[in-house]
């Protein structure tokens, strides 16, 4: 493999509000802190892939804006080549984040603003870049026909393609898209929107991922939260991947990008599924114990680490 990933998705700031609880509709309740911070399930999975080794290129929109240039700085910082990254007249998306500091849970609404002006034409214009790179990942935080075009792209060249369904889907998810992903990662939530079937136990993730096959998937890692996450195949083969505890959870809002990025990655220097879900399953485990999503994703050396403690 190349160790070349290219992560097409979102960039949005991260609006983070901290109190003891969530509020109920309707209620004001003061809070204990707020944070402006990097943030979308691309650019949160782009850093992830960068910090774990992978060189990295993204494909998105920004506005020219302050949110923009916070999204540029960041690339920047770790190293990820943001040249596929176009300027349009809207507005850099937002995402509030509401986050019970007892917890650690959270509830968020995404506006995704520039982003979501990116269209297959945009995709088809860099379709040289897709087929050079060694893997490919996206979510669901872009048009569907957007997020369609690049997973052609990258299937009809033989990448390697990863679609993470997040945020989850409101609607049927097309059969046509499913069948595009060599490695298909939701959560649990996602898998249960997206099959109609409770992913509650380990026995229904297995149901819910076979049903995620039947529709066309390669692979799937369902993602199971403290209980690891699941590897299952088109062969019917089972993998149940550990998670990894380094220290008490302070937040999990970063938890299923800081998976998605590092699990790229490792594919991306040709480990097998197996080793990738473990040595995602660790980045994962060391970003639930930091605050924010960008800023919690873990370096490389602090991974291997974990994964030898």
């Amino acid at each position: 493999m190349s160790n070349n990933v290219l992560v097409m998705g979102s960039f949005v700031a991260d609006l983070a509000f901290r109190a003891a609880r969530l509020p109920a509709w309707g209620e004001t309740l003061m809070g204990d802190s707020f944070a402006l911070g990097p943030g979308g399930k691309g650019s949160n999975q782009a850093v992830a892939a960068a910090r774990a080794g992978a060189n990295v290129r993204f494909m998105s929109k920004l506005g020219d804006d302050a949110f923009g240039q916070l999204a540029r700085d960041l690339w920047s910082a770790d190293g990820i080549d943001a040249s596929l990254v176009g300027t349009c007249p809207i507005p850099t998306g937002a995402a509030a984040i509401l986050i019970d500091s007892v917890r650690g849970e959270n509830a968020i609404i995404v506006v995704p603003g520039a982003c979501f002006t990116l269209t297959p034409n945009d995709v088809d214009e860099e379709h040289e870049a897709i087929q050079a790179t060694g893997v490919f990942l996206t979510q669901l935080e872009l048009p569907l026909d957007t997020v369609q075009r690049g997973l052609e792209i990258a299937r009809a060249a033989g990448v390697v393609t990863i679609l993470n369904p997040a945020p989850a889907p409101t609607s049927p998810l097309p059969d046509a898209l499913i069948a595009l992903a060599d490695y298909f990662i939701p959560n649990e939530t996602e898998a249960a929107l997206l099959t109609g079937l409770t992913v509650e136990t380990v026995e229904q993730a297995e149901l819910a991922a076979d049903s995620l096959i039947a529709r066309g998937a390669r692979n799937v890692v369902l993602t199971l939260g403290s209980r690891g996450s699941l590897l299952r195949t088109a062969g019917g083969q089972s993998t149940l991947i550990p998670s990894f505890s380094a220290g008490p959870v302070v937040e999990t809002t970063g938890a299923g990008d800081a998976f998605c990025g590092a699990f790229a990655a490792a594919l991306a220097e040709g480990r097998s599924a197996e080793d990738a879900a473990r040595f995602a399953s660790a980045c994962a485990g060391i970003s639930v114990t930091r605050h924010g999503t960008a800023p919690s994703m873990p370096q490389r050396a602090e991974i291997e680490a974990l994964l030898t403690a």
